[in-house]
Order: structure tokens, then sequence, then C-alpha cells
């Protein structure tokens, strides 16, 4: 019996060392990563729509951006759990620097992202133009899987399209279309082609 507990502590051992190497936050010395903001764009002839499930998702804009992973928030049990089972907050400019980020306090909750800190290293303003959460819609299962794998700290580049979605059972959602609002409506919803 006490081996059978031994083997069980190993596993866990292991088990828990795997979960801790494949989370870590990815370290990156002070300076900006990812200089230039998301890039939005008009869509030329009838908006792409797609369906996924029971949700019909109608694009308003192309999209797409170079930006550190400061935010990962998991959901498995809200209504939009099974469209976007992952939320990433993202900053670019002066919000992908260490040296700035290393200043503030980040957490994530309800689909929303938040920050504190006790001194500013940037202006109050600068964070909230520079960074955002956003709600990722894969495009396929490939992407899906890089959106799950994604860890705080890393530069990703993603494109595809902002995005509304309306369901078959009542609730919808609209992306911003806007990277200077703030509060709620203020999150991107994007349909990810390609994240990398």
């Amino acid at each position: 019996m006490n081996r059978l507990w031994l083997w069980l502590l190993v596993i866990l051992g292991l088990y828990g060392g795997y979960q801790f190497w494949t989370t870590r936050d990815v370290p990156h010395p002070p300076g900006i990563l990812a200089a230039a903001g998301p890039v939005q764009g008009p869509l030329r002839g009838d908006p792409p729509r797609f369906r996924r499930g029971d949700a019909e998702i109608t694009a308003v804009a192309r999209f797409e951006m170079a930006a550190r992973v400061i935010g990962v928030e998991p959901y498995r049990i809200d209504r939009m759990a099974s469209l976007v089972p992952v939320d990433l907050a993202f900053g670019w400019g002066p919000m992908s620097d260490s040296k700035v980020l290393s200043r503030l306090s980040i957490t994530q909750s309800n689909r929303f992202y938040f920050w504190t800190t006790e001194e500013f290293p940037i202006p109050r303003r600068e964070i909230e133009t520079h960074s955002a959460n956003m709600h990722l819609i894969a495009a396929s299962e490939i992407v899906e899987r890089r959106i799950r794998a994604a860890r705080v700290g890393q530069v990703v580049a993603l494109s595809g399209y902002l995005v509304d979605v309306r369901t078959d059972v009542g609730w919808s959602i609209k992306s911003s279309l806007s990277r200077e609002d703030t509060g709620a409506g203020a999150c991107e919803v994007i349909w990810v082609e390609s994240f990398e």
C-alpha cells in the first residue's frame, strides 16, 4: 500500500511540474515588445458571416495586431464558454513593457480585465488605450489550441475580424470598434483566423 501512495505522489508531482512549466509566465527584460497598436480596417463588399454552434457571427471590421499577452482567463460555465473558452488581455506600446507591467497588478474575471497600481508608471489614459480584454473565437481547431496554450508574457500576432454575435438561445454581444473605450462593451470580440 505504501508503494501505491509513493507512485501516486510521484505522478502528482510530475503533473504539477508539467502544469507549472507549461503555464508559467514568459519573462522579458524592460523595453517595449509590441510597439504598434492594433490595426482595424473596413470590410469590402458584404460582411463575412460565420456559424458556430447556436451562434450567428457577423464581421464588422478587419482586425490584426501584434501584442503581449498580459492576462489569460479560461471560462467553463458561463453562457459564452462554448464559443469563447478563453479571454486574453493584451498590451501594446508601453503596456508591452516589463518595466510598466511590473508596477501593475492585473486580474481577469466575469469577462473583464482589471488593473491596479499604487503609483502610475505611465499616465492612466495610456494604460487604458494600450491594453484590452478580448473575447477570441477560433476559426479552426488549430487556432483554438494555440489560443488555449497562450501564456502571460508571450508576444502573439493575430488576424481576423471584429464580429458581432447573436445566438439562437437569446444572448448577443457586439465588438468594440475602438481602442479608446473602457468598461462594459469595451471588449473586442474577434473571429481569429490566424494566431501565431
